[in-house]
C-alpha cells in the first residue's frame, strides 16, 4: 500500500498533482465585478489594494502573525530544526513575508497560464497580481538571484484553499533547499563531475538500504537537459541530492521511532530496518526527478520529491552559469509523524496543555492527549445553483459543474467555525433524472479540541453555516 502526504503539499506536490488537471475550456479564473467598493487593507504595516479578486478573508489574515515555524518550543519549529542540522553550510531564510505577487508564487517557477493553481478556489489573492504565496518556492527566484549561498533552505508558512479535515489548513509550513555548483568557479578536479563527486564523499554515510531500480536517467520518463547539463554530472548531483536527503529521513524517522516506542517494544537494535525506496516523479520545475518513500508502520509514505533543477529557471534568475538540485517537504506532516500529533489544528492551539509538552531542550517525545471531546455531525443538503460566488467577486469558483467548487463549501465552514470544525465530506450526490439538477449532501463533524461542544453551540453554527452557504453559493437547501 503507497499512501501520498497530500497534506505536506510541497511545491513538488502541487505540480504533480496538477499535470493532469487543467482550468476547463472557455472558463476564466476570474471576472472583475462591478458595484463594489474595494478599500485598501494594511497587513503588518504594509498597505495593499483590493480589487474583484480579492478572496481572502480576516481569519487567514489574522495567521500571519503565528509563524509557528519560528516559535522556539513549537513542534513546528524543532521539526525545521532537526532538518536544518543535517545542512550545515546552508544559509536558512526563515523570515519572508508571506504576501507575494503572482509572477514569483508561478511565473518564476514555469506555472502555465491555465495551471488550476492559479485558480481563486485554490489560491488566496490580496488583488488581480498578488496572493498569499502557496508554496516556498514563490522565493526561488529572488534567492538563486541574490546568490548568497551556494546552498539555501526556506521555511516558510504558505496559504491554500483546501479541504476541511484532520490533516488538511488553509495555512501550512513547507521546508524546501537547493544546492547548486557554478561552471565559471576554479577547481583542482578535471571536470565538474569530479568536483561534485568529492561533494559527495564529503557527506555522511549511512548503512540503511535504499531501493533505487530506476536509471537516473530515462529519455522518456527522467530526461536530461541535454543542452545544459552531461550525463556525468547529473549522476554526481543525482548522487548528492540522494545522500543527502536519506540522512534527513533517517534521522526523522529514526527519531520518530524512538518518540513512540512503548517499554514493552522491541530494542532498537531488535527492530527492523527502516526501508526507504526512490520512485521516479515528474515535476515541471526539476528533470530528472524523484520522489523519497519510506514504509512506516506497514504502508509506503512519500515523503518528500527533488531533483535537478530546470536550466530554465537558473537562467532567469541571472544564474545561467549555475546547475544544481532542489527538493520540497511539508512539516506539518513530518510532525505529526515525529510527535504523533493527530490532528493538524493542533498545531494552531494555544492551550499549554499541548504546547508544553514540546521542548527544544529536552529529547522527542510522543504527543500525549489531553482530553477526547465527542464529535458532532451534522448533514446539510442543497441543489446546486450554476454560479458560485464564494471564492471572491462573482463567477469566482471555476471549476466543477456550473461554476460549483467544493473549496467553497470548506472555506464557508472554516469560516463559520474556525478550528471547531473538524471534518467536512461528501457523503452523498444526486441528478435528478428529468432536470439534470445536482444535489449534494455534506457531513460536518463539530468537534473541539478543548472542550465539549453543547448541542446549543452545534445547532448554532450549523444553522449559520447552512445560510451562509445559502447567501454566497446561492444553493438551495433541501
Amino acid at each position: 500500500m503507497r499512501i501520498t502526504l497530500r497534506a505536506s503539499r510541497s511545491l513538488f506536490y502541487l505540480a504533480r498533482s496538477a499535470k493532469a488537471e487543467r482550468l476547463a475550456p472557455g472558463r476564466q479564473r476570474c471576472c472583475y465585478s462591478s458595484g463594489h467598493n474595494f478599500k485598501d487593507i494594511t497587513i503588518e504595516g504594509r498597505p495593499y489594494k483590493t480589487d474583484s479578486w480579492m478572496n481572502t478573508p480576516a481569519s487567514i489574515l489574522s495567521s500571519i502573525p503565528r509563524r509557528l515555524h519560528l516559535q522556539p518550543d513549537h513542534p513546528i519549529s524543532l521539526t525545521r530544526q532537526l532538518i536544518e542540522s543535517h545542512f550545515p553550510g546552508f544559509t536558512y531564510h526563515n523570515d519572508l513575508f508571506p504576501i507575494v505577487s503572482v509572477a514569483q508564487n508561478f511565473d518564476s517557477l514555469n506555472f502555465p497560464p491555465d495551471h488550476p493553481g492559479r485558480s481563486r478556489t485554490d489560491t488566496y489573492y490580496i488583488n488581480r497580481d498578488t496572493v498569499l504565496r502557496t508554496h516556498t518556492s514563490a522565493h526561488q527566484a529572488d534567492t538563486f538571484r541574490a546568490n548568497e549561498n551556494s546552498g539555501f533552505l526556506i521555511s516558510a508558512d504558505v496559504y491554500r484553499r483546501d479541504a476541511v479535515d484532520r490533516s488538511h489548513y488553509p495555512v501550512f509550513h513547507q521546508m524546501e533547499g537547493a544546492k547548486t555548483w557554478n561552471r565559471n568557479d576554479p577547481t583542482s578536479h578535471s571536470t565538474l563531475a569530479a568536483q561534485i563527486w568529492a561533494d559527495v564523499a564529503a557527506l555522511p554515510t549511512h548503512s540503511m538500504q535504499v531501493s533505487d531500480p530506476s536509471p537516473t536517467i530515462d529519455p522518456e520518463h527522467n530526461p536530461l537537459q541535454s543542452a545544459h547539463h552531461t550525463a556525468e554530472e547529473v549522476e554526481a548531483m543525482a548522487a548528492h541530492l540522494k545522500r543527502s536527503l536519506e540522512n534527513v529521513v533517517i534521522s526523522i524517522f529514526t527519531a520518530a521511532r524512538a518518540a513512540s516506542a512503548s517499554p514493552s517494544d522491541q530494542p532498537p537494535q531488535d527492530r527492523e530496518p527502516l526501508q526507504m525506496r526512490w520512485v521516479t516523479a515528474y515535476f515541471p520545475f526539476t528533470s530528472p526527478s524523484w520522489e523519497l518513500e519510506v514504509l512506516w508502520q506497514d504502508t509506503w509514505l512519500e515523503v518528500l520529491g527533488c531533483g535537478i533543477i530546470s536550466h530554465s529557471i537558473l537562467s532567469a534568475a541571472d544564474q545561467p552559469s549555475r546547475l544544481g538540485w532542489a527538493f520540497g517537504v511539508g512539516l506539518e506532516r513530518i510532525a505529526m509523524l515525529l510527535f504523533s500529533i493527530p490532528d493538524i489544528r493542533l498545531f494552531w492551539s494555544k492551550d499549554p496543555r499541548f504546547l508544553s509538552q514540546f521542548s527544544a531542550a529536552g529529547e522527542m517525545k510522543r504527543f500525549v492527549p489531553f482530553s477526547k471531546h465527542p464529535a458532532c455531525f451534522k448533514d446539510v443538503s442543497f441543489w446546486v445553483k450554476g454560479t458560485s460566488s464564494a471564492a471572491g467577486g462573482l463567477g469566482g469558483s471555476v471549476s466543477g459543474e456550473g461554476g460549483f467548487h467544493e473549496n467553497d463549501v470548506m472555506e464557508i465552514a472554516r469560516d463559520v467555525a474556525g478550528d471547531l470544525v473538524e471534518d467536512v465530506r461528501l457523503v452523498d450526490e444526486f441528478s435528478h433524472p428529468k432536470t439534470g439538477r445536482r444535489s449534494l449532501c455534506y457531513r460536518v463533524n463539530y468537534r473541539s479540541l478543548e472542550r465539549t461542544l453543547t448541542n446549543v453551540e452545534s445547532n448554532e453554527l450549523h444553522e449559520r453555516f447552512r445560510q451562509q452557504l445559502v447567501e454566497r453559493l446561492g444553493v438551495e437547501l433541501r
